[in-house]
């Protein structure tokens, strides 16, 4: 059987004002990697042996996200993927990405990393104009983000992905095309263009509540986000999710095993987790994670079966994420039966809505539903 591993590193330089994501910032993590990089390769050996039943587990990708897990040293990356090795049977082709922000690497510990087995870096860079990046709180300028692709490349980095946003405080649909513009210069392999959304408890949504975040218009979203596909696959980018854009056979394969809801292991505080119909998400405690893993237990905060409709509908709903879309084979597949056959009267209110595609093969979105693709995707869940 196959999964993808994700491991969660909780530790950054400084909070974003955005970001929900669980971390800590460097300051606050009071000197507990080396306690983190302990618990997450003692929660590796005991999810292993937890899954023994199932049989060798192959890993055909390897995701360190966070937080910033760039700031782990080349010896703590190198345990925690050592630890993977021994516990999973990691292909010597995986797919390896470690997320980083401009600022948090040099070159020898770029170097470093790469011969650990890295072979992809998604770098956070979100906006290439100074002060959209700080009225997000980032940590870097747009300098430091081109000098950090530049010092990839000499290290030998050849799979390159840039996170970018739009809908920022104060951007423009000018300074997001001048985004664009210099994103596409630095010829990435990838680019993932999310639209901002304010999430709870960060501190944008405080700001908003204050009437104190200035936010561009629903309208003027809209169109950055035609702006970003028109400008992206003119530059020769494949379009293939609703917010990821790829050069010919540089798609993101751990990203698709979530699209395409195939089972996946995570690691460390706030990790999900999908595997035998069960997803699980750890703890969102740093200090609770550590305790959990000492004492020998999974660090488990919260259980669900996936099963019947919850299945049918999350798989509908993050395989139509995918522009190819959903393929009646692989659905029927799956679950015995096509698409149709399930949500016949919703496929027949979206495709007469514009919203939806339907031929032979595959239900997919039109560019309308592109731009409503949340409420697409809510039809199909139980």
């Amino acid at each position: 059987m196959e999964v993808g591993l994700y491991i969660h590193v909780p530790f950054c330089v400084r909070k974003c004002h955005y970001c929900d994501f669980y971390s800590l910032p460097m300051a606050d993590g009071r000197g507990l990697e080396e306690a983190f990089v302990d618990a997450v390769c003692r929660e590796m050996e005991i999810a292993a042996r937890a899954h023994a039943s199932l049989g060798p587990l192959d890993a055909p990708t390897i995701f360190l996200g966070g937080g910033t897990p760039s700031l782990l040293s080349p010896a703590q990356l190198g345990r925690i993927l050592e630890t993977a090795r021994a516990c999973f049977r990691v292909a010597p082709q995986a797919e390896i990405t470690l997320e980083s922000n401009p600022g948090t690497l040099d070159r020898e510990k770029a170097r470093a990393f790469r011969e650990l087995g890295v072979n992809r870096v998604s770098l956070g860079v979100q906006s290439f104009n100074d002060a959209e990046l700080r009225a997000l709180g980032r940590i870097h300028t747009a300098a430091e983000a081109e000098a950090a692709v530049s010092l990839l490349r000499a290290t030998g980095f050849d799979s390159l992905s840039l996170d970018l946003m739009f809908g920022l405080p104060g951007q423009t649909l000018a300074s997001w095309h001048d985004t664009l513009r210099r994103a596409v210069a630095l010829q990435p392999e990838h680019l993932s263009a999310y639209s901002l959304i304010v999430e709870p408890d960060t501190p944008f949504a405080t700001w908003q509540r204050e009437g104190r975040l200035s936010l561009p218009t629903e309208e003027t979203d809209v169109a950055m986000f035609e702006a970003g596909i028109a400008v992206l696959t003119a530059a020769g980018y494949e379009h293939y999710e609703v917010s990821n854009f790829a050069r010919p056979g540089q798609r993101s394969r751990h990203n698709q095993i979530y699209w395409r809801n195939e089972p996946y292991l995570g690691f460390g505080p706030s990790a999900v987790s999908y595997l035998g119909g069960v997803r699980a998400a750890n703890v969102r405690s740093l200090s609770r994670y550590l305790e959990a893993v000492a004492r020998g237990e999974r660090p488990v905060e919260t259980a669900e079966r996936i099963e019947g409709a919850l299945e049918m509908g999350e798989t509908m709903m993050v395989g139509l994420r995918l522009l190819e879309g959903m393929e009646h084979a692989r659905f029927r597949e799956r679950f015995g039966v096509p698409p149709e056959a399930v949500y016949g009267e919703q496929i027949r209110r979206l495709v007469a809505a514009g919203l939806l595609r339907a031929d032979d093969a595959r239900l997919s979105l039109t560019h309308q539903g592109l731009l409503f693709a949340n409420d697409v995707m809510a039809e199909f869940l139980p």
